[in-house]
């Protein structure tokens, strides 16, 4: 054996090797075929390399083989029938990889066999359940990855010696057949997940003496709990079966307690509905987990429940228990985890339980202060006492659980303050105690528990200021200090670069950014501020003058350009009246910037879909400050779309700007941008449609270059910027990248390179972009519209001339494609 190496190379014909075993190494590629011409083999175990290709086909010549095993590797294609050319084969495990087809029947002739592991591939049929040659077979393993559908067969009672079953993560249907219950050695059975359905029977036991491990969890069983004695493992969780009818008791645990060697008992999210007996004190003292969550379970847990002394595992959450935690619970000294939420417990002294992890008693009836005992379990990870009705102050030996990393003492009756050696827990990451009468200051100290990712002191009555410390918690995610009487400033580094306003909504004098929803921090002197104010009304007063006299002089102004400047199509005011819209309205109708509004992203920021409190779809460009460059985005943007009017162009509605948040909003388009058009299996344009589209680009980049009163550069013209409204009219859009030419090009609005491959002096490169985009060989009816796509390439070309001087202008382009238009669409409507 030459397994947990490192081996690379092939292996060599050796006549008298029987056993090759390499597993756990790094062997790759194709398995060496002389490796199947070595008669002598009997063993062959290449589990968990890097294997990859077929299996071979030709594995005739290795007669005296009984294992082969060549699970968790890459292998795929189908089974090689020739296995069953392999007589005295008893071990085969072809698990974890990538096998396809059915498994071949003829595997049947290799009657020796005892052991098959096919899960976890791509396998299909249940061709193995007809193999009932192999009378010796002790283990099945049928599992994930294999559609196995139908009912189980009959004839799966034949293989009287198997011990081992798993066809679970399936798609069985039907009852438990009863020839099953003809397999007395079976040991361990399997069949999780899957669609079964029927009673179990009440002899169970009986007929599967042997069975130590059932899992029957996830499907759709009922009736009455069967007696099964001499398990050590009962997984049922997610059927319909319910206990004895004839009495109130769940007796089925009184028969359990002749199962001495039982370890684990699942039963969740079954309708038991009835009391956990007493008996519950005589269950195996191996028992270790025990989890009866979801089964309407009812009354009070007994005292009995102390005597499962090896108990590592504890959940009766969701159930209907009622009175106090026995004080036998403190007798679980091996106790990790204990889950009772959602009941109606009430509070109970329940010793010092070290070995306790985790630990949640949410959701019951709890009242006072918490066991003391709850503050000196240092070892606890997990703390939720959540939705209770404990009251009095958070005790300063709330600190003593330093390895505590999830503590939710929320919707409580706390109050006081938080107790500042808060600080000590340094590995907490989710803190939790909102919807509490909490009081005082937020400690300083909470700034020194660098692991925190989450906080939420909300709806409580703390005051004071936000601790200027919490900007060094780089892992926190999630702050809510909203409900409180805080002020003064609201930090602004750290995590607080990402926080929303709804994090310190509604108090009392907070002030900061103005995107948070809160007045801006003073930043001058009391006793300049009368000053100040003298001050302000004589500039008021001048500003008006002057604003006055300026309209007066734009109005008189403008009147006189009109006529010489702007094209008769055109509306292009200088000072557009656009709809007034604020930040609330527009946070309203994106809800909050959801993601799942996010129709794209950009260099500069992302557009939202939103909906205005009238119905109407707007889309928001809010732009991301952070990026440089991004102020004199927004700036060109508003300065060309707010004198730009045309058809073709992106229509804006309204902007909003303050300094620490700027969005424009925008028409909405419902057919997105051409780009999906164009790349998406999806969505089809024919040949009318795309001319139309270019036509449309066309008129707006003949109006931004030829009709504006200074020439437009659009600068990023590409098919992500080209957005087309519901009657598929195109529209351009994003001129953040834009330039204004003057007389000597000089006016330049950013110095950003536009998308690269699409940026040309002159723009006149781009039309031909768009027509390469739009026009390819795989239109079906190609032949047909030759001439058609001739006329508009030779267009096109005419655009990538290297001299930007022998490029066709924009106006001879929208001429030829109208024309195109007239001679060649007329007669291809019909073919299209």
């Amino acid at each position: 054996s030459l397994s947990n190496n490192s081996f690379t190379s092939s292996i060599s014909n050796m006549s008298k090797l029987e056993e090759v075993s390499l597993s756990y190494n790094y062997l790759a590629g194709n398995i060496p075929i002389g490796i199947f011409n070595i008669s002598s083999l009997q063993i062959i175990d290449l589990t968990n390399n890097g294997l990859s290709g077929v299996l071979p086909s030709d594995m005739s010549q290795c007669s005296e083989l009984r294992v082969l095993s060549l699970s968790y590797n890459e292998f795929g294609g189908s089974i090689p029938k020739e296995i069953g050319a392999l007589k005295k084969l008893e071990e085969l495990y072809l698990g974890h990889n990538h096998l396809e087809g059915q498994i071949p029947k003829e595997i049947g002739n290799s009657t020796m066999i005892k052991w098959q592991h096919f899960g976890y591939n791509n396998l299909t049929g249940t061709t193995i359940f007809s193999m009932t040659e192999i009378r010796h077979l002790y283990g099945l393993i049928y599992v994930l990855n294999i559609i196995l559908a139908g009912v189980i067969p009959r004839e799966i009672g034949n293989w009287y010696f198997l011990q081992q079953l798993n066809l679970q993560f399936n798609s069985l249907t039907g009852s438990i057949p009863m020839e099953i219950f003809n397999l007395s050695k079976l040991s361990a059975m399997s069949l999780l997940q899957n669609q079964l359905s029927g009673n179990l029977p009440s002899t169970f036991g009986y007929w599967l003496p042997n069975l130590e491990y059932l899992d029957l969890g996830i499907n759709h069983l009922s009736g009455a709990l069967p007696n099964l004695r001499f398990l050590e493992l009962l997984e049922l969780s997610g059927n319909l079966l319910v206990s004895d009818s004839s009495s109130p008791e769940l007796s089925f645990i009184t028969s359990l307690t002749k199962c001495k060697y039982l370890s684990i008992l699942v039963l969740g999210s079954n309708p038991l509905n009835g009391i956990i007996p007493e008996s519950v004190s005589n269950l195996s003292t191996s028992l270790e987990q025990l989890n009866a969550t979801n089964c309407k379970i009812k009354g009070s847990i007994p005292d009995g429940i102390g005597n499962l002394t090896s108990l590592i595992l504890l959940d009766l959450s969701n159930n209907d228990l009622t009175g106090s935690l026995p004080a036998t619970i403190k007798d679980l000294r091996e106790l990790q985890g204990m889950d009772l939420s959602m009941n109606k417990l009430i509070s109970r002294c329940f010793g010092n339980l070290t070995s306790l992890r985790h630990l949640d008693l949410s959701y019951n009836k709890l009242h006072s202060a918490p066991p003391e005992e709850i503050w000196t379990l240092k070892d606890l990870l997990m703390l939720d006492l959540s939705s209770n009705l404990l009251s009095g102050s958070l005790p300063y030996v709330v600190t003593n659980m330093k390895m505590a990393n999830w503590v939710d003492l929320s919707t409580n009756q706390f109050s006081g303050g938080i107790p500042d050696s808060i600080g000590d827990m340094q590995n907490l990451q989710n803190l939790s105690l909102a919807h509490n009468r909490l009081q005082g200051s937020i400690p300083e100290s909470i700034g020194k528990v660098f692991s925190l990712e989450s906080v939420d002191l909300s709806h409580n009555l703390l005051s004071g200021s936000i601790p200027m410390s919490m900007e060094n918690l780089r892992y926190l995610k999630y702050i809510n200090l909203s409900f409180n009487n805080l002020s003064g400033e609201i930090p602004s580094k750290g995590p607080f670069k990402n926080c929303t306003a709804e994090s310190f909504a509604s108090n009392q004098a907070l002030c900061g950014a103005r995107r948070l929803l809160v007045p801006p921090c003073p930043t001058i002197s009391a006793h300049r501020s009368r000053t100040k104010r003298v001050h302000r009304t004589i500039f008021i007063s001048l500003g008006v003058i002057i604003a006055v006299g300026a309209l007066s002089f734009g109005f008189v102004y403008l009147r006189y350009r009109k006529k010489d400047e702007f094209s008769s199509g055109a509306d292009l005011s200088l000072v557009a009246m656009l709809e007034r819209i604020s930040y609330f309205e527009l946070l309203q109708a994106t809800n909050g910037y959801n993601e799942s509004n996010l129709l794209g992203a950009g260099s500069f920021g992302s557009v939202y879909r939103g909906t205005l409190d009238n119905g109407r779809a707007v889309a928001v460009k809010v732009f991301n400050l952070q990026v440089d460059g991004a102020f004199k985005s927004f700036d060109v943007e508003c300065e060309v779309l707010r004198n730009l009017r045309h058809r073709n162009l992106t229509r804006v509605i309204s902007s909003c700007s303050n300094p620490d948040f700027k969005a424009l909003v925008l028409e909405f388009m419902p057919n997105e941008s051409l780009e999906k058009w164009l790349y998406s299996h999806n969505y089809f344009l024919d040949l009318m449609q795309r001319l139309d589209i270019l036509i449309d680009v066309a008129c707006a980049l003949q109006y931004l270059h030829c009709e504006y009163a200074t020439p437009v550069i659009h600068c990023d013209l590409k098919p992500s910027n080209v957005l087309l409204d519901q009657d598929m009219v195109a529209h351009l859009s994003d001129f953040g990248l834009t330039k204004l030419l003057g007389e000597k090009n000089s006016i330049t609005y950013t110095e950003t390179l536009a998308t690269l491959g699409y940026l040309a002096p002159g723009e006149q490169f781009s039309p031909n972009v768009i027509d390469a985009n739009l026009l390819k060989e795989s239109d079906e009816y190609f032949v047909e519209k030759l001439s058609c796509i001739a006329s508009i390439m030779k267009v096109a070309l005419g655009c990538t001339m290297e001299s930007p001087r022998e490029r066709s202008n924009i106006q001879d382009v929208l001429v030829a494609l109208k024309k195109i238009k007239r001679q060649y669409m007329s007669p291809l409507c019909s073919g299209t």
